[in-house]
């Protein structure tokens, strides 16, 4: 199963991590907020994603057949997503966005998915 684990990031990640989520929730209190999807994943878990939209059922999410950002030890990668205060996800594009500004601010060498020109993962953040 795949991790959700801060820890299992690259210390750079741990820290835009945390910096970035407790800058979220101070700015913006009444909005959803981020929490942690993925951290880290095994090969066999990304061949199982990455079939997601193609052979199996499902939407494609990623083009990342195997040794991608979230397979390394320590990972490379974080994705999010937002909860309300009932626990409904909500998957905004502009909670990414304010998300990913204050990431960008704090710590210019993490790179935002949303920033890609052909596929736009918005959940993804990576060194």
């Amino acid at each position: 199963m795949p991790s959700r684990k801060i820890e299992d990031c690259e210390e750079i990640l741990q820290r835009a991590w945390r910096d970035g989520a407790h800058t979220f929730a101070y700015f913006h209190p009444n909005d959803p907020q981020p929490f942690l999807t993925c951290t880290h994943r095994s090969n066999a878990e990304q061949m199982k994603l990455y079939a997601q939209g193609r052979t199996e059922p499902g939407k494609i999410v990623t083009q990342i057949r195997r040794n991608g950002k979230h397979n390394f030890q320590p990972s490379k990668a974080f994705d999010i997503a937002f909860k309300t205060k009932s626990g409904a996800l909500d998957w905004s594009p502009a909670l990414f966005q304010k998300f990913a500004a204050i990431v960008a601010i704090q710590y210019p060498e993490v790179n935002w998915g949303g920033d890609w020109e052909s596929f736009k993962d918005l959940p993804h953040f990576e060194v």
